[in-house]
């Protein structure tokens, strides 16, 4: 399995995907991946890996892109002028089945256009969504899409959101019915906005989904659904809350164990259960969004990722290769109303 990998995107520059795909490989026997990005320094990246992911180097291999997608580039621009950079060399190796996964930390709204452009959509979406998971009560996990992508939808839309994601979560997870939620600021039929409760209506009416209607923000934590679908507005600023909201606490705990030595004795003691809680909080164990619709796998790295959440995105993405994500959607939306 051949995961394509746009090194240049990502604040940190190539080290960190150059690492977290050396990392992915080490922990995905059979997986390897074909890194995009200027050549010398790319060899450069691989020479120098650290001792303990040096017996990746044999598995990753330098395909020269002399430019990079500025992540204050506008789509459009990055169609018009984009055609050497590693994002758009990337996409186009996955076009023609030089690899079969796409990942990349760079701009979020070019690597959405230049996807869709190289890589066409399923069942006639005509925009794809971006789709993450989160972590919920009792080690669950709740996929919650659009992430940014589409930010002023229809009723159609949210019912292909509902669709997709249910797709994603029955398939990659395993789960035989998962319960689909649409996020609005009450339970009550009459509130949302117009959009909002068409939706409701038309995802009532489609038998194959298990809808259980609305679902408040805290709910989503809760564990109360397995797919929650909204706007992509609402979506980014849901998951950008709650990733600041993860780091504020433990910070705040571990704050708190050092303020005095009785605390830090306590702290001492403690230190096992909060590795474990910081672990489990932390958006780097999350780490890559899918764009859904896309016919092919294209995954979005958060910006900021260092080598580990890079790993955790190329890792999402072999996991969807092995599912055969687009497929299915094609399979199951193709005959949507």
């Amino acid at each position: 399995m051949r995961i394509a990998i746009d090194t240049m995107g990502g604040d940190a520059g190539p080290a960190a995907a150059v690492q977290g795909a050396a990392a992915a490989v080490l922990a995905r026997p059979g997986l390897q991946a074909d890194l995009f990005g200027p050549g010398d320094r790319l060899s450069d990246e691989l020479k120098n890996l650290p001792r303990h992911l040096a017996a990746a180097g044999s598995h990753l291999s330098v395909h020269h892109a002399p430019s990079l997608i500025r992540q204050d580039q506008r789509p459009t621009d990055a169609l018009r002028r984009g055609g050497e950079t590693s994002m758009a060399m990337m996409l186009k190796h996955v076009a023609a089945r030089g690899s079969v996964a796409g990942v990349s930390a760079g701009n979020t709204g070019a690597l959405m256009a230049l996807a869709r452009r190289e890589l066409g959509t399923v069942a006639d979406i005509p925009r794809p969504a971006i789709c993450t998971a989160i972590p919920t009560r009792g080690d669950g996990r709740c996929y919650l899409l659009d992430l940014g992508a589409n930010v002023d939808v229809s009723a159609g839309r949210l019912v292909d959101f509902a669709r997709m994601g249910e797709v994603m979560a029955r398939h990659v997870d395993g789960i035989a019915a998962p319960r689909v939620a649409l996020l609005n600021v009450g339970s009550e039929g009459t509130k949302g906005s117009n959009a909002v409760r068409e939706a409701d209506a038309l995802l009532a009416e489609v038998d194959a989904l298990n809808y259980i209607g609305f679902v408040e923000g805290d709910g989503i934590f809760a564990g109360l659904a397995d797919v929650v679908v909204c706007d992509g507005f609402v979506g980014n600023a849901v998951l950008k809350a709650s990733e600041g909201l993860a780091r504020m606490l433990i910070e705040r705990v571990q704050a708190t164990f050092d303020s005095h030595w009785s605390s830090r004795l306590v702290g001492m003691l403690a230190r096992p259960a909060l590795r474990r809680l910081k672990s489990e909080l932390d958006p780097v164990r999350y780490n890559g969004a899918s764009l859904l619709g896309l016919d092919g796998i294209v995954i979005k790295s958060h910006g900021s990722a260092d080598a580990t959440g890079f790993s955790y995105a190329v890792l999402r993405a072999a996991q969807e290769v092995s599912r055969d994500l687009p497929a299915r959607l094609a399979l199951e939306l193709g005959g949507r109303n």
